[in-house]
């Protein structure tokens, strides 16, 4: 038998045109982070699960950049990863001048060659991955030694949920991590820019 927290439920990503999403992307308020509640309340949440000092982040699934821009604001080098040529136009200019570099890129497997981080961010992306134990492992060979994954995830909808729920993803890391520390994000309306009832949370877990 299954228990419902061990199944990983999403979409055949194939099926969204990331390219035309692009344009209208930054209209959702933790998207775009274009309202100054919204952004202020993500950049606080970055500093506690970043490293306080100067890092390299890799940033993967980075769609328009906006999580990139608070981390490379917040004095962090940053390499952001996504497959969308639409995305990586606009993560780059919004990016420009930066200690950043936007590459165009699978985020299962980013090209970045030799290159090791001090911190994998993911935010809504593992969700919609195939074999998510796989695309964790392949990710950890990514971090330096006492690097750490933040990955923001979460179940969303009541009749078909998607998503992957805390349970789950804490059950994965555990082979990867001793230390897994789950933050539940549900109850701060400023991140989501509206108040929300299904589960959404984040996952710092130090390799």
């Amino acid at each position: 038998m299954t228990n419902a927290n061990d199944r990983v439920v999403a979409p055949a990503d194939s099926e969204v045109d990331w390219d035309a999403e692009a344009a209208g992307f930054d209209d959702e308020p933790d998207h775009g982070l274009r309202d100054p509640g919204v952004r202020a309340a993500w950049a606080a949440r970055l500093r506690t699960w970043l490293p306080e000092r100067p890092a390299d982040v890799l940033d993967l699934g980075c769609g328009t950049g906006s999580l990139s821009l608070l981390a490379a604001e917040q004095g962090h080098r940053v390499t952001g990863v996504d497959s969308s040529p639409a995305m990586v136009e606009r993560a780059r200019a919004k990016l420009a001048g930066r200690a950043a570099v936007i590459l165009r890129g699978d985020a299962a497997a980013p090209p970045v060659g030799e290159q090791r981080y001090d911190t994998v961010l993911v935010r809504h992306v593992l969700w919609a991955l195939p074999a998510p134990d796989r695309v964790l492992r392949h990710w950890r060979d990514l971090l330096r030694p006492g690097g750490r994954f933040v990955l923001v995830e979460g179940v969303w909808g009541t009749l078909n949920p998607v998503g992957i729920p805390a349970e789950r993803l804490t059950a994965l890391l555990a082979r990867l991590s001793a230390d897994v520390r789950v933050e539940r994000l549900s109850g701060d309306p400023m991140l989501w820019g509206k108040a929300v009832d299904d589960e959404r949370y984040a996952v710092v877990a130090t390799v």
